[in-house]
Parts: C-alpha cells; structure tokens; sequence
C-alpha cells in the first residue's frame, strides 16, 4: 500500500506550503522566460523597423560622385521615360549636370541616353539647360551617347550636346509630336449608356472620347501638335547644324539605327561611353553623377499624384482643355 505522505517526517500542512511554494517559483522562473521572449522579438521588430527606414531613405546606389580629388570624365545617365514623376524627370537630370560641371576635377561630360522620350516639356528643359552650361563653361566639352533607345525626347536632349555617338544597332530618331486617344460613341450606344457631361465652359469637354469627333477640336489640336513639333525640328536643327543631311524624312518622325543616323547626319560616329571617355574626353576614370530618387520620395510623388488627379476630377474649372 503506497504511503499518501512520501515524507512522513513533515506535517500535511508544512509539505503542502513547500509544494505551493515550488509551484509559485516554477511559475515565476516560466514568467521571465516568456518575458525576455517577448523582449527579445520586440527588440529584433524595432531593429527591423529601423533597417526598413534606412532602405526607404538610401538612395537606390551608393554615391558615386567621390572622384578623389582625380581628373574625371562625368557620367550622367537619362534612363526611361522622361517625364516630371521619373527619375528621368528634368530636375533630376540638371540638378546632376550642375553638379558636374562645377566639379572643378571634371574634364568633359557625357549624357548617356536610353530613353524612347517623354514630355517635351522636360526634354525641352534639359536642353536649355545643357546649351546654359555650355556656354558658362565652355572648356567643358559635353557629349551624347546613345544606349538603347535615343527617341523622340531623349533624342531632344542629345541634340544639344557638341557630338552624338551611338552603338550601330541603336534606334535613333523619331523626331516628332504625338497624342494618343480613343473613341467610345458607337460601344455606348450599343451598350445602352447615356453620356451626360456638365461642362462651363464651351470646350471644356474638349476631345471628350464619348463624343462624336469634332472637326473645329481635332483642327485646333493639330495646329498645337505642329507648333510643338516645330520647336523640336528648331532644336534639333540648332544643335546639329550643318551636320544633318537635307533629307525630310528626318523630321518625319521616323526612325534609325545608329549607323543609319551616322549617314542623315543624326549621329556623328559610332562608339559607347567608355570609347567616347578615353578616345574623345581623354580621360577613362569616370564618375557617376546620375542622381537617384530616393524610395521614400518615390512613394510621397505617387501618393501626390493620386491625390492630385483625384482633385483634378472634382475641381475641373479652370477653362483649360486636359488631354485624357
């Protein structure tokens, strides 16, 4: 018979305060465990949340721009559409090609283009502002040099350097303005809908797609398509000069591969960066001045853009046509 008091010195009630007591100490010893647990996880998610802060305020590469206190060619790239949300929006680009040519070690510059255009607006800034730099600092020799894709604006802005190089197979050209649109008359009517516009302002609904095609609207919007594209060809035709060949297919909007451009006079010869740094510059160390926007002002310009559009949409009453 198995004895119901294993200590039969001790008392029941003096064995049960023990029992109690090493109970409460088991208890406390699991509370503390489970304490530096939860302080250990919550210290890795404060560290994690600090490293995620640091990513979103990095810049997308480390600085480049150090040269050491060397001579140096400087490299500024025009990457992707050109436009004022991008990273190849017209205050990037000029805040680093400021930047260059007023690093006193800087011995050319070369704009390195792969871009198939954008705004004209922005491309027509940064040319301004490479023809200003130009003529302030006139030793500084400043060269394009086509990737890719030189098009439409990113050609724009090639064409105000001294020289434009590019590889043979590059797609160089397409000097031209275009706006693209849709028309939705004949699918409501099938459908069933009624448009019902409330405009003040007789052109306020101006080009509207779920309206038939206005003949006076396409005309005046042609007239300011041809407008812009005469200020394209002016560009173009200040910055190549003599060089361009008298052929009108050049302005036609159509394009070229590199060799083809060296022929019309679009490009001057073929060759990349680095040829175009040690043979032409003079000088092979090259540093990077392309400014990279930061994530952090990549989410703050996305989350203005959407609530601008949306406010544009309730609050439409300046009197200017906007293109949809």
């Amino acid at each position: 018979m198995i004895d119901p008091n294993p200590n039969p010195k001790l008392p029941d009630d003096e064995r049960w305060a023990r029992e109690v007591l090493s109970k409460l100490a088991f208890a406390a010893v699991t509370e503390q465990r489970r304490t530096r647990r939860w302080g250990i996880f919550f210290k890795l998610l404060f560290f994690a949340y600090l490293v995620l802060l640091l990513v979103l305020a990095w810049p997308d590469s480390l600085d480049t721009t150090a040269s050491g206190g060397k001579r140096h060619t400087a490299l500024v790239r025009v990457d992707g559409l050109i436009a004022s949300s991008t990273e190849a929006s017209a205050k990037n680009v000029i805040e680093a090609l400021r930047k260059a040519f007023e690093d006193e070690k800087t011995v050319g510059v070369i704009v390195q283009i792969n871009s198939p255009g954008g705004s004209p607006v922005q491309a027509g800034e940064v040319y301004d502002e490479i023809q200003r730099l130009r003529q302030k600092h006139p030793k500084i020799p400043v060269h394009a040099v086509a990737s890719d894709v030189c098009a439409s604006g990113g050609y724009y802005i090639a064409a105000a350097a001294q020289n434009i190089y590019a590889n043979k197979a590059s797609i160089v050209g397409s000097i031209g303005v275009r706006m693209d649109s849709f028309g939705f008359t004949d699918a409501i009517a099938k459908l069933g809908i009624e448009r019902r516009a409330y405009t003040a302002g007789n052109n306020k609904d101006f080009l509207d797609p779920f309206k038939p095609v206005n003949p006076t609207e396409v005309q005046h919007l042609q007239g300011m398509l041809d407008a812009i594209h005469q200020q394209f060809i002016a560009a173009v035709r200040q910055g190549r000069g003599g060089r361009l060949q008298d052929n009108p297919e050049v302005f036609s909007g159509l394009m070229w591969t590199g060799e083809q451009s060296v022929e019309l006079g679009l490009v001057d010869a073929l060759g990349d960066t680095r040829f175009v740094a040690e043979e032409v510059i003079g000088e092979k160390t090259m540093v990077d001045y392309t400014k990279r926007t930061r994530w952090v002002e990549r989410l703050l310009d996305g989350a203005e853009a959407s609530l601008g559009a949306a406010l544009l949409k309730v609050l439409e009453f300046d009197g200017t046509a906007r293109w949809r």
